[in-house]
């Protein structure tokens, strides 16, 4: 395949164009985007060389000469939607910073709902995630602690974040695809679950649903899973 490597090869590493021929007509921010828009509207799956070059209006061989892998694609996009994330000046609180981050990545995740299926340390050395890990390392600079823990710190956060965004969308496309209301869905499961705890066979549950009889608010749920992650690492708030 053209400009495939015979060795390998990290994209940044590379020259934006390989080959002879007339100036580069594209940039890879350029290709970037185009598949993000192509992620954005009709999923990850929808993404191909094929229809990049489609929607930049050009042949899918030439693209190859700028991309040389799929894989490659993938990272340009993941740094794309990457730089899209708020970098502020640290407030001296590292509590309340990574908080402030870890909801722009989910918030960025909503977004972008193709980005948690590509989330891979493969990814995170591109130049928007080397600068989302400068800007988490000087948030968290107030926190006493090795660096190598810190980092610990992030990739747990953005672990926790990310598997969480999956279950929040994988549960709002179940529900779209259902053939009746959620209120519907909800109700039936509910009086299912009441009777099976009425019958006593399930003590524990029925006194956890008992202080706690619900609806779950997820972003309260969200909140307090943060609050948990956090507590590991620091004095929880008081």
């Amino acid at each position: 395949m053209a400009g495939r490597a015979a060795v390998p090869e990290v994209i940044w590493a590379r020259p934006e164009r390989t080959g002879r021929g007339p100036k580069s007509a594209y940039t890879r921010a350029d290709i970037a985007a185009a598949a993000v828009r192509i992620a954005d509207a009709d999923g990850l799956d929808a993404v191909s060389m094929r229809h990049v070059a489609a929607e930049l209006g050009c042949g899918t061989m030439s693209l190859y000469n700028y991309v040389p892998r799929k894989e490659d694609l993938y990272e340009l996009m993941v740094d794309a939607v990457s730089g899209e994330h708020e970098l502020w000046p640290p407030s001296g609180d590292w509590r309340a910073d990574m908080g402030r981050v870890a909801r722009q990545t989910r918030a960025l995740m909503h977004r972008h709902p193709w980005l948690p299926r590509l989330m891979s340390p493969v990814y995170g050395f591109s130049p928007n995630a080397l600068r989302y890990l400068e800007h988490c390392l000087a948030c968290l600079e107030p926190l006493e602690g090795a660096q190598g823990t810190k980092l610990e710190l992030v990739a747990m956060l953005n672990g926790v974040v990310t598997t969480y965004v999956r279950t929040e969308l994988e549960s709002a496309e179940r529900t779209r695809a259902l053939p009746w209301t959620e209120e519907q869905e909800n109700a039936a499961r509910g009086a299912y679950l009441g009777g099976r705890i009425a019958s006593g066979a399930y003590p524990h549950l029925a006194a956890a649903f008992a202080q706690d009889p619900g609806p779950v608010d997820l972003a309260v749920v969200f909140e307090r899973t943060l609050d948990r992650l956090l507590d590991a690492f620091g004095p929880p708030v008081a």
